[in-house]
């Protein structure tokens, strides 16, 4: 990761370290970039819980309980199914805070109604409301839609800790 993204990420764990507050996280079209990022930080352990990869529809049913029926119904890349990831990794975790990421990266899966560049966030906070964003990044290429993901997603992070 960038230099900057590193700094970024160091100073969102020593903000949750000083709340005492744990985080965790579950990414589909990311595949754990925001997980890695965390991770990158030494005594990032006492901040972040867990994550999970759930990239098939089947792994975001059985590790975080997204229920089928809300698959089925909006499919995996919808407003529904990142705010389940999200209260899904909240559940299955000893976290406080958990970010869901959900999306169409590219260069292929894109369709009329969910074109390339699509993601859904969830933000789940113990105690609170979750928090739905939506993104349309565009047909930018596959790096750099994962990539602004994962600034989004931080930038979610900090404000669930502000």
């Amino acid at each position: 990761m960038r230099p900057e993204m590193t700094n970024r990420a160091a100073t969102l764990l020593d903000a949750y370290r000083d709340k005492g507050l744990k985080i965790a996280t579950a990414e589909s079209c990311t595949g754990g970039l925001v997980a890695a990022l965390l991770t990158e930080i030494s005594g990032s352990s006492s901040v972040m819980e867990r994550g999970f990869v759930t990239y098939s529809n089947e792994a975001k049913i059985e590790l975080i309980g997204v229920p089928a029926e809300l698959i089925a119904a909006h499919g995996a890349v919808s407003e529904p199914v990142a705010r389940a990831m999200a209260e899904g990794a909240l559940a299955h975790s000893r976290a406080d805070v958990a970010v869901g990421i959900t999306g169409v990266a590219g260069p292929t899966g894109g369709t009329a109604t969910k074109p390339v560049g699509l993601v859904h966030f969830g933000l789940a906070r113990k105690g609170a409301a979750t928090i739905h964003l939506e993104r349309r990044y565009g047909d930018l290429g596959r790096e750099i839609v994962r990539r602004r993901a994962v600034e989004d997603a931080l930038a979610l992070l900090e404000q669930a800790v502000r």
